[in-house]
């Protein structure tokens, strides 16, 4: 992976509102242990951010390559602000977080996260988790352009197909009332084509609306 590559994390606030509460420190030493990580592996860790309403604008202003969500208990609400802040903009997402139920890593990996990575978070692993991340992210970013342009080829010889048949259907339609040989006909449907700077099935879709009009 490109050290470069500019990374943010989404999480919550390392302060502990109630310092009895064990899952709260939990939850901040897993988090303070991943940045440190980052920060260790070298990686450009550019911003820390909250899961909330503001998230979209904060990533269009930081445009981030990478996002890393940490998250324990709310893991499936900061998941959504994310979902919902890069939906027009896909990035890759990791997920960090000590939530084992089964329904979120399926809701998660439904939702376009990356990696899905359940306790044992540990320096040492932060690399080849990211590493692998991007790589399946790049992959199906491939996958989807490579399934948006053969849709665009199917489209493109569908209207090619149409075209061919309103042609051929008006071609017909001068050889039966005006008595002309296909290349004729065609020959004449281009000629008004070209006079009047339109396309040729254009021109044939207009001679099929007249002759339905006129029955």
């Amino acid at each position: 992976m490109n050290p470069s590559l500019r990374i943010v994390v989404v999480a919550p606030d390392l302060d502990i509102a109630d310092p009895q509460d064990d899952q709260a420190i939990r939850q901040v030493d897993r988090s303070r242990s991943l940045r440190i990580g980052l920060l260790e592996n070298s990686f450009n860790l550019i911003a820390t951010l909250p899961a909330d309403v503001f998230l979209t604008e904060r990533l269009a202003q930081l445009q981030p390559d990478l996002i890393i969500v940490d998250a324990e208990s709310d893991a499936r609400d900061a998941l959504e602000h994310v979902v919902m802040a890069t939906r027009d903009e896909r990035r890759p997402i990791v997920m960090f977080t000590n939530d084992d139920d089964t329904r979120h890593v399926k809701q998660a990996v439904a939702a376009g996260v990356s990696a899905y990575i359940v306790a044992g978070l540990s320096p040492e692993r932060i690399r080849p988790i990211l590493d692998v991340a991007l790589a399946r992210f790049e992959h199906e970013q491939a996958l989807l352009q490579t399934l948006a342009s053969t849709q665009n080829e199917r489209d493109e010889l569908s209207a090619e197909l149409k075209d061919r048949k309103l042609i051929d259907r008006a071609k017909g339609l001068l050889m039966q009332r005006q008595g002309l040989s296909e290349e004729e006909a065609f020959r004449k449907m281009r000629k008004t084509a070209m006079d009047k700077g339109l396309k040729l099935a254009d021109v044939a879709q207009r001679m099929l609306d007249v002759a339905d009009l006129l029955g």
